[in-house]
């Protein structure tokens, strides 16, 4: 069976970071013989689509963890490109349910109008299980400023399991839902020594990656403290402290899933930093 690709079209995360581009904020693309996910598409994430020649309309399953707009902001566009222009209905939509209902905090971020047009609406709550093409998907439990966030554990048949915390702050228990997994995408918005309630440090990371014991592990969504303090230090501090291989990703990274797990590191400019 062909692997996987996870092509990292964004790895820039929070507010400055979105409001800058200091990183691309467009999200994560999944792609099989059978399967093309979009995860997380916040800001740019139809522009870095067509730029990195994956195109929108071969969409079939778009993810939306929680409801903050450097996750959901440009999901009703992929959808309209997912339903060929809204006129064939199509594809998965699996989303917390913040995203498609609202909550205390949060507005829904998915309009009606788009939801109606998507075959299949799965409401994504901690322990729901549900199929896309051929994965097996299992959302998890988060603990983030949106209540209602949830990550994300992927099982495939022939190659194990990968997985992506999306925001979270550490807690009791988090590691048991990645233990096994092959590759774990940890959200890690700041470096180690500035915590910020509902997100994740290096020094949680740590802690996650000690407790699930991945083959590899990948940081993405990243602050501008952690831009600005440097994300391969960090991955090298969690890697000495773990001995899990750990890499940040950078705008454009491709990784393959399969029998090996291969880091393919983009040589492009990353984000739009030339414009600033």
């Amino acid at each position: 069976m062909a692997s996987y690709e996870i092509v990292f079209l964004g790895t820039g995360g929070g507010r400055f970071t979105t409001i800058t581009q200091k990183r691309r904020t467009a999200g994560i693309r999944i792609l099989s013989e059978n399967l093309n996910l979009h995860l997380d598409p916040g800001p740019g994430a139809l522009v870095y689509s067509i730029s990195e020649g994956l195109d929108p309309q071969k969409l079939n399953a778009i993810f939306v963890s929680h409801s903050h707009p450097d996750h959901y902001t440009d999901a009703e566009v992929l959808i309209e490109a997912m339903t060929r222009g809204m006129t064939k209905k199509r594809g998965v939509l699996a989303a917390s349910k913040s995203v498609l209902k609202g909550n205390s905090v949060c507005e829904p971020s998915i309009s009606k109008y788009h939801q109606q047009m998507v075959e299949q609406v799965i409401e994504a709550v901690p322990n729901t299980r549900f199929q896309v093409a051929d994965l097996t998907v299992s959302a998890t439990e988060a603990r983030h400023t949106d209540p209602d966030a949830v990550g994300f554990r992927f099982e495939t048949k022939e190659y194990g399991d990968f997985a992506y915390t999306s925001d979270t702050q550490y807690f009791k228990g988090i590691g048991k839902h990645y233990e096994g997994v092959r590759l774990l995408m940890l959200c890690v918005m700041r470096p180690a020594g500035k915590p910020w309630e509902g997100h994740m440090t290096t020094e949680d990371a740590i802690k996650i990656v000690e407790e699930a014991r991945p083959e590899q592990a990948v940081l993405t969504h990243l602050g501008m403290q952690m831009i600005f303090h440097g994300p391969a230090r960090e991955a090298k501090l969690i890697e000495e402290k773990t001995g899990t291989p750990t890499v940040a990703a950078t705008d454009g990274m491709r990784i393959l899933f399969g029998e090996k797990i291969e880091v393919k590191t983009a040589k492009q400019k990353e984000g739009l930093d030339k414009f600033f």
